[in-house]
């Protein structure tokens, strides 16, 4: 803290400090939530749901010019989906592309992922781990889940 004090006028490194303080705050408190369901829900919830791309627009800075990407891959049309809580209690969970969901299987292996990339497909769930390009997870049965998990960030 030396350098700010010999650097800053008293004002503005109270200030500083202030600031410093209240962004650690926020940072603490600003985590994700975890949720639950069960693959009966999910399955119940999934049962007039249709794909459809999900379009993602991005830049990268390219010397002196932005280069424009366009990325797409399929998902659910979900936009809102019915979880439990930590307390067992009904949650309507807003579904956006920070949406994660994580699978435990039976035999221990977790698969996380973007929720809304989630498919069911002939008795499986497939879903993308990224949304720039296909990146799919390996397809996971439904009787070899163990829990299911998602996370609002």
């Amino acid at each position: 803290m030396a350098i700010f004090k010999v650097h800053l006028p008293q004002n503005d490194f109270m200030r500083l400090r202030t600031l410093l303080f209240m962004f650690a705050i926020t940072a603490s408190m600003s985590g994700c939530a975890t949720y639950h369901i069960t693959t009966d829900s999910l399955l119940r919830q999934f049962a007039d749901t249709h794909p459809e791309m999900k379009v993602t627009n991005f830049m990268a800075p390219g010397g002196h010019v932005f280069l424009f990407f366009t990325a797409a891959v399929e998902g659910n049309n979900l936009r809102r989906i019915t979880v439990l809580d930590k307390n067992n209690k009904d949650y309507v969970l807003k579904v956006t592309h920070t949406t994660s969901v994580r699978i435990t299987q039976k035999s221990g292996n977790k698969t996380t992922f973007y929720f809304n990339t989630l498919l069911l497909k002939d008795s499986t769930i497939t879903g993308n781990k990224t949304h720039f390009f296909k990146y799919q997870i390996n397809p996971i049965a439904f009787g070899d889940i163990e829990k299911i998990e998602l996370q609002w960030h």
